[in-house]
C-alpha cells in the first residue's frame, strides 16, 4: 500500500513538472482527465480504490531535421499504476516515418530507458532522448543494410494488440456483416454485440486490428470510439505467441438476452458475466463506467 502511495504520488509530481514546463495545450496534453482525478484523489484520501485507468498524455516534441526545416513528433503515453517501478507505455509517432522506422525508433526509445532508468522518473529524459534521436529514423534507410527483410517481418509481427470499440448502437445488418467478415480477413478474433450501446472487441496483429479500425469507422456511426486499447509486445512473435494471447477463439456476435420495444437492449449484467469469464471484467467499467455485478 505505502509503496502504491509513493508511486502515484511521483507520478503527480511528474506529470505537474511537465505541465509547468510545458503550458501549452500542444505540447503537453493529458488526454484522460478521470483518470488523472482518480490519481490525485486516491493520493490525497491515503487509501481509497486503487485507480483504474492508467494515466494517458501526448507529448509533442519538435525538432529540427537535416534540412532545417522543423518537425513534430508525437509521444502518446501511459503511466502504468506501478509506474516508476515499471517503464511507462511510450510510442512516436510522425507522419514522416515508414512503419518500420517507427517500430525501429520505438525499440530504441525502450532499450534507452530500461539501460537508464530503472525505478526512476524518465518522462522528461524519455523527450530529450526523442529530441535529440528521432529526426535521424527518418532518413533511416531500412530496405537493405541495417534491416534484413526478415527482421522487418519479424519486427510487424511482435504487437499483440486487443481492441475495444464502443458504438451508440450497432443495428444495421450490413455493418454486422462487415464486423465478421473483416475479423475474419484479417485473422483476429473477439466478439461484436450488436443493440445498443453496441460494443465491438477485436484482438490480433497490431497491424491486422489497426487496419480493422480504419476500415469500420469509415463507415457512418451516430458515435463510435476505441473505449481502451492493450498492446502487448511478444517475444518472437510467432504463430504460437499470438494464439497465446487471445482471449477469445474466434469472433462471434453475441446477443445477450434482448429486451426492449426493438429487442435491442442487451442484459448487460450477462455482458459482465460473459467478460469475467474471459478475464476481462475491468473493461466494463470502462464501458459504463460501473462497477458490474
Amino acid at each position: 500500500e505505502m509503496a502504491n502511495q509513493e508511486e502515484a504520488e511521483i507520478q503527480i509530481s511528474e506529470l505537474d513538472l511537465l505541465s509547468s514546463m510545458f503550458p501549452y495545450e500542444e505540447e503537453f496534453a493529458v488526454t484522460d482527465q478521470l483518470a488523472l482525478a482518480e490519481l490525485k484523489h486516491y493520493v490525497e484520501n491515503e487509501s481509497a480504490e486503487v485507480p483504474s485507468s492508467k494515466i494517458r498524455f501526448i507529448l509533442n516534441v519538435k525538432t529540427e531535421v537535416s534540412n532545417a526545416s522543423m518537425v513534430e513528433f508525437s509521444m502518446a503515453c501511459a503511466l502504468p499504476f506501478k509506474y516508476p517501478t515499471v517503464l511507462p507505455e511510450i510510442t512516436v509517432r510522425s507522419s514522416l516515418l515508414s512503419r518500420s522506422q517507427q517500430i525501429l525508433l520505438n525499440s530504441d526509445l525502450k532499450t534507452y530507458l530500461m539501460q537508464n532508468f530503472s525505478g526512476e522518473p524518465c518522462m522528461l529524459s524519455a523527450r530529450e532522448w526523442v529530441k535529440d534521436h528521432a529526426a535521424a529514423y527518418i532518413d533511416k534507410d531500412l530496405s537493405s543494410s541495417s534491416m534484413t527483410a526478415s527482421d522487418a517481418t519479424q519486427s510487424e509481427v511482435t504487437m499483440f494488440t486487443r481492441l475495444w470499440i464502443y458504438s451508440h448502437h450497432i443495428y444495421n445488418k450490413q455493418k454486422r456483416k462487415n464486423i465478421i467478415d473483416w475479423a475474419k480477413d484479417l485473422s483476429l478474433s473477439g466478439f461484436c454485440m450488436p443493440g445498443k450501446p453496441g460494443v465491438v472487441c477485436v484482438e490480433g496483429l497490431q497491424s491486422n486490428c489497426e487496419e480493422f479500425w480504419s476500415r469500420i469507422r469509415r463507415l457512418t456511426w451516430k458515435r463510435i470510439l476505441i473505449r481502451h486499447r492493450e498492446d502487448v509486445s511478444l517475444e518472437g512473435g510467432g504463430h504460437a505467441e499470438i494464439q497465446k494471447q487471445r482471449k477469445f477463439p474466434t469472433l462471434e456476435e453475441k446477443c445477450f438476452d434482448a429486451h426492449g420495444a426493438r429487442g435491442n437492449h442487451m442484459d448487460l449484467g450477462q455482458l459482465y458475466h460473459f467478460l469475467e469469464e474471459k478475464g476481462c471484467a475491468d473493461i466494463f467499467q470502462m464501458y459504463f463506467g460501473v462497477e458490474g455485478h
